[in-house]
């Protein structure tokens, strides 16, 4: 992660951060010793994050954000675990060193992780990146998916990391009910995907594990090379239909063509694969038949985008959100459920 996204820690997020040098030097293998600096890294809407300086290595803390939280939101229990669990496998994820479910320590629950070093890319066209390396990183980000849809849930103990039910079913239920405690204004849109959604959910199949927010600003790229390093933010990690998280990515094909991303852009000109390109590798990648009704998937994760924006806009206005940038997140709920119910409207011509 680059300088340029690293800040003071902001007023609302401070910490008792003595406690948290203390709980470290019982609890981290191989503490770094003093002094100990923090800074909060200026990306994530979610869960604030430290880099964590010491004089003899450097570590990433995730923790709780302040004040009430939404039921089942910001379960940095279920981020360490996954990722724990993940670490034996070819899955590439940062080292876990501890996690504390104490609130007492430092105000909230938090773990302690490796940090990563690469490269962080937030832009889908990576005007800072080779033409070359582009249609690389795209398709070593389709690789790494397919890599974690591969691992047995059973077999790295997260056979119960998941309810039982239809994955989308679920979702739909989730956000549904996290929208409706964020909401800050009438959304047409939003309410029509709301009541078609739960109707028209695809058939169940065997789960695998699903990151929830698979996009290429959570991924850490080598410094040298196209390939991931690291996948991080599994705040919304469970076990479900691995497409949620490959349309989830395939969004960013349907957002504003009026902006900076993928919509309207020269993708051939760029080296970007399109969409359909990224979906047929993840099909020969995970060894699967080509997708049904894949405007369903689009639709859908419209939908859950709009609700999880939703939410920081509210923790925005309500003076708790992890990033200053929250209150600029107005219109989007608004934007993405009209484009996913736009989607709908096609399907049903």
């Amino acid at each position: 992660m680059s300088e340029a996204e690293l800040t003071p820690v902001r007023e609302g997020h401070r910490f008792d951060e003595g406690a948290l040098r203390a709980y470290m030097v019982d609890h981290v293998d191989g503490y770094g010793g003093e002094p100990l600096a923090v800074r909060q890294f200026e990306g994530g809407q979610s869960n604030p994050t430290f880099l964590l300086e010491t004089p003899g290595g450097e570590y990433v803390m995730r923790k709780q954000p302040p004040g009430e939280l939404l039921p089942s939101a910001h379960q940095v229990d279920r981020e360490y675990r996954v990722m724990d669990a993940l670490a034996p496998t070819d899955v590439p994820v940062p080292e876990m060193h501890c996690l504390c479910e104490d609130a007492s320590v430092i105000g909230t629950k938090f773990y302690v992780m490796e940090h990563v070093r690469g490269r962080l890319l937030t832009e889908n066209l990576m005007p800072a990146v080779s033409r070359e390396e582009r249609r690389e990183i795209y398709l070593d980000m389709v690789r790494t998916l397919a890599r974690l849809h591969s691992v047995d849930p059973e077999t790295v103990g997260l056979g119960e990391f998941g309810r039982p039910g239809n994955y989308f079913a679920r979702q739909i239920n989730r956000w549904s009910r996290q929208y409706i405690a964020s909401e800050t204004e009438t959304i047409e849109a939003m309410n029509a995907l709301i009541e078609w959604l739960p109707n028209n959910v695809p058939a169940d199949v065997p789960p695998v594990i699903v990151h929830g927010d698979y996009r290429l600003g959570n991924l850490i790229i080598h410094a040298d090379e196209p390939r991931v390093v690291a996948i991080l933010d599994w705040e919304l990690s469970t076990l479900g239909d691995g497409l949620a998280d490959l349309s989830y990515w395939c969004q960013e094909f349907h957002g504003d063509p009026q902006g900076q991303g993928l919509p309207g852009a020269d993708l051939e000109a760029l080296n970007i694969p399109n969409e359909q390109d990224l979906v047929d590798a993840y099909c020969r990648e995970a060894k699967r038949p080509a997708i049904d009704n894949w405007p369903f998937y689009i639709a859908f994760n419209m939908f859950r985008s709009a609700g999880i924006v939703q939410g920081v806009y509210k923790r925005g206005l309500d003076g708790n959100a992890s990033s200053t940038h929250a209150l600029e997140y107005r219109t989007m709920a608004r934007e993405r459920a009209e484009r996913g119910w736009g989607i709908v409207q096609g399907m049903l011509r």
